[in-house]
């Protein structure tokens, strides 16, 4: 057949010349992503509420105790920790700190494998297909770090290992961060959806900054947390 001819579906675009921002998104091809996906989008909420708690237990502790000199942080944690004095005074301040501490790991589980998933169904070009590459594997890192931080302690006299653990952690904690910005900025550019996502992702490092202030460091994950619980729970329903 003459090349003039040749049918119009032959002049369809290829891979290669999608525009930016129409890399392909697909369904759900499993119940087992539906169901992470959904345990994606209930981590957050219970992150918040863990959060809280985590943070008043801190401020108790002796190490944590002067985060309350900022009139910021005990303007809010004075009367909440009065009000929740039940949850948080039932054992010892450091073993409290670190019982609530260990919660975190479902949480950063829950938004780690949400993250495979969501690599898996992106057809991904370039630069945002090494952050894909690099991205989830930074999250189990942060994994890692929390289990080592707070899954060790089993007693309200601490082991010494949580300092150096925290220490050690701190540049995975940094790359979980700004890796989650680079990620949502290049996300944002081509046009991911849910744009939620993306817009949460990109603002994580400046969240980091401004959560940091007012509360305790464990809070600062939930931005990316609500961002892969929003990609969650659209995939879920898209296995409906």
């Amino acid at each position: 057949m003459d090349s003039r001819t040749r049918p119009a579906a032959d002049a369809h675009p290829t891979a290669d010349t999608h525009l930016p921002g129409d890399a392909a998104d697909t369904a759900p091809s499993t119940e087992r992503e539906a169901l992470v996906g959904r345990l994606a989008w209930a981590a957050p909420w219970f992150g918040v509420a863990l959060g809280l708690l985590h943070a008043l237990s801190r401020y108790r502790t002796e190490d944590g105790s002067g985060d309350l000199d900022a009139g910021i942080v005990s303007a809010w944690a004075d009367p909440a920790g009065d009000l929740l004095s039940p949850l948080l005074t039932w054992a010892d301040p450091d073993l409290v700190y670190t019982t609530y501490g260990k919660l975190w790991l479902p949480v950063f589980a829950a938004f780690t494998a949400m993250a495979f998933v969501a690599r898996r169904h992106r057809s991904a070009r370039r630069f945002e297909r090494f952050a894909w590459r690099v991205m989830p594997w930074v999250y189990v890192g942060a994994c890692l770090s929390v289990t080592g931080e707070y899954w060790t302690q089993w007693t309200a006299e601490p082991n010494g290992l949580i300092d150096a653990v925290f220490v050690v952690s701190l540049p995975v904690v940094l790359l979980t961060i700004l890796g989650s910005t680079v990620l949502g900025t290049t996300l944002l550019v081509r046009g991911y959806r849910p744009r939620a996502t993306a817009v949460l992702l990109t603002v994580a490092f400046p969240a980091a900054l401004l959560i940091g202030t007012v509360t305790s460091m464990g809070n600062i994950v939930l931005p990316i947390a609500f961002a892969w619980g929003i990609a969650g729970r659209r995939l879920a329903r898209a296995q409906l």
